[in-house]
């Protein structure tokens, strides 16, 4: 006869315990929100706005539509292959989690400005080991200014101050910088958030395009139309990119988002000016003795 005992089912892992109220940080506050009904999920809030979302039991899962596209277009650029990648703005590390689960074998660098938010993160969440992920505090255009030449496929922007993008990342000398540290086909990602008209992300292509060869723009239909705030997401790099094979990776996302390049980004972009770094204090004439 066969044995009709019902088997006991898989045990979940175990969830971490982590904090009910706010911790402060370097710079602030961290807290996190547990998702009702599925408390595997959370949001980790820097002073009360949501910085990161992690599903605690899938590394690879990215509730956020902006890291969805990314990905989407590391997945057209770069498939299934490990990649060398530097985060710039790393608060709970979910995107570089989410590359080392769907890309073993990936080296990434997160760079974190607050340096107590970086520990915490680690205590709190299952993030890659180094030397597979490195998180270093510092200033994110400093530390790239200490990266070797052609050294990353991947560099991926999301630094904000509250809900401004800090000026001295987003120059054409910023980006200058990056691209040094890129490889001859690397990959540039850049998350802003923007009002209509979206005059910061229009600055923003002009300034991309003045360093990259090939520069691309996705965001929700709705905020290109000047409807709503939101998030765009910028791609440049020096080589072409897939064009093609990104808008059929992107029309698979839940919700749906329009691609720009060549004449439609140009005329996205109009007349906006890049954007530069300020002129270096002037010394008052000063000359050196001979």
């Amino acid at each position: 006869m066969p044995d009709r005992r019902r088997r006991p089912a898989a045990r979940r892992p175990a969830l971490p315990d982590l904090p009910t109220e706010p911790v402060p940080t370097s710079l602030g506050t961290a807290s996190i929100r547990r998702e009702p009904g599925a408390p595997h999920r959370v949001t980790l809030m820097l002073g009360g706005t949501e910085s990161s979302h992690l599903d605690l039991l899938d590394p690879a899962y990215l509730e956020f539509e902006y890291m969805q596209q990314m990905v989407a277009v590391l997945d057209a650029a770069r498939p299934e292959v490990p990649v060398r990648a530097v985060h710039l703005g790393a608060a709970g590390c979910a995107l570089p989690r989410a590359l080392e689960a769907r890309r073993p074998g990936s080296t990434q660098l997160a760079v974190e400005l607050d340096e107590v938010l970086a520990g915490l993160v680690r205590d709190w969440f299952d993030l890659p080991r180094s030397p597979r992920l490195r998180i270093r505090t510092g200033d994110a255009r400093a530390v790239v200014a200490t990266l070797g030449d052609g050294a990353w496929d991947l560099v991926v922007r999301d630094v904000f101050d509250h809900a401004e993008v800090p000026r001295h990342v987003r120059t054409r000398e910023a980006a200058a910088e990056v691209r040094r540290v890129l490889t001859a086909d690397g990959l540039y990602l850049v998350n802003l958030t923007d009002h209509p008209p979206l005059h910061k992300a229009r600055v923003e292509v002009a300034t991309l395009q003045e360093v990259f060869d090939h520069v691309v723009a996705i965001a929700d239909p709705a905020i290109l139309r000047g409807r709503r705030y939101g998030n765009v997401v910028l791609a440049a790099s020096p080589a072409p990119l897939p064009v093609a094979a990104l808008e059929r990776d992107l029309r698979r996302l839940p919700l749906p988002v329009r691609l720009l390049h060549g004449p439609d980004l140009s005329s996205f972009r109009g007349t906006a000016a890049p954007a530069a770094d300020p002129p270096a204090p002037d010394d008052g004439g000063a000359r050196t003795p001979s």
